[in-house]
């Protein structure tokens, strides 16, 4: 009897309200942001591409896999992240009951590029493609997701008049970045990226020289770099033109406070 007491005391203790919450999967951390405004405390959000990893070269963890076997809900991307592309056949196989739902359904795709949520726009889409979802699995509580939806969107619409702000007076609107990630920030600002590393292959040395004299040209002053990628060739360029290096993270969990700081970084650097 005292080894069968020690058995159970050995479980982590689960509430109530833990082992009723819908167990949702996401791939990058701005997407867990979007759920967990949505879904609230009826929700929880296991993240599939950690801080500091990029969605184009990480590989799922037998752990995470084993929670992916747990879930109710997988809310990919969908924009054809390198991630998914690889492994969201295995994800799917790990567990067939699951949900799968395309967060990107209705984002018109550009140029292949997958990095969609970086528009404000293109989140107000993701956030009603995931309120939709969790209405339709928990309609007893779609209510609460609507209230939550609608919330978040107001704060989505103000980020979007804000950013619109901040950038309304800069001249100069080419900036050049080490990962092309901003296509559809910059499309959505009247901004135009200039992407060190083209199709996932960095420069050639005559590719770098090119770049160098285009910076030199247009003034420029920074280069733009992800934290998630090597910046070497980035900082190469900086130092020719006797620039800097600035970090625009396209992965940031405080999706909000992020592009707002984004586009000061942007405004600050351009001007």
């Amino acid at each position: 009897m005292m080894l069968l007491a020690g058995a159970f005391t050995s479980q982590p203790y689960i509430s109530p309200r833990e082992a009723n919450r819908i167990k949702a999967v996401v791939t990058i951390l701005p997407q867990a942001e979007f759920v967990e405004k949505v879904g609230g405390e009826r929700v929880q959000v296991t993240i599939m591409v950690p801080p500091g990893a990029s969605p184009h070269t990480y590989e799922p963890t037998p752990r995470q896999l084993i929670e992916v076997s747990k879930a109710d809900i997988y809310f990919q991307v969908g924009s054809g992240v390198d991630f998914e592309l690889s492994f969201m056949d295995k994800i799917i196989e790990v567990n067939r009951k699951m949900r799968v739902v395309n967060c990107s359904e209705g984002i018109k795709i550009v140029d292949r590029d997958p990095h969609v949520w970086l528009s404000p726009k293109n989140a107000e889409i993701m956030v009603k493609n995931i309120y939709n979802a969790l209405a339709q699995i928990d309609p007893e509580n779609e209510g609460y997701y609507r209230k939550n939806m609608e919330s978040y969107l107001k704060e989505l619409n103000k980020l979007d008049e804000e950013i619109r702000e901040i950038l309304r007076n800069v001249t100069n609107r080419r900036f050049m970045i080490y990962h092309p990630a901003w296509r559809y920030f910059a499309r959505e600002y009247n901004l135009t990226q200039i992407p060190v590393e083209k199709e996932g292959k960095e420069p050639t040395a005559r590719g770098l020289m090119a770049l160098i004299d285009q910076a030199r040209r247009l003034r420029m002053k920074v280069v733009f770099v992800s934290p998630q990628f090597d910046q070497k060739k980035a900082e190469i360029i900086a130092e020719s033109i006797h620039g800097r290096i600035v970090f625009l993270d396209p992965l940031a969990k405080d999706y909000v406070g992020n592009l707002k700081r984004v586009a000061l970084e942007l405004a600050r650097s351009l001007s």
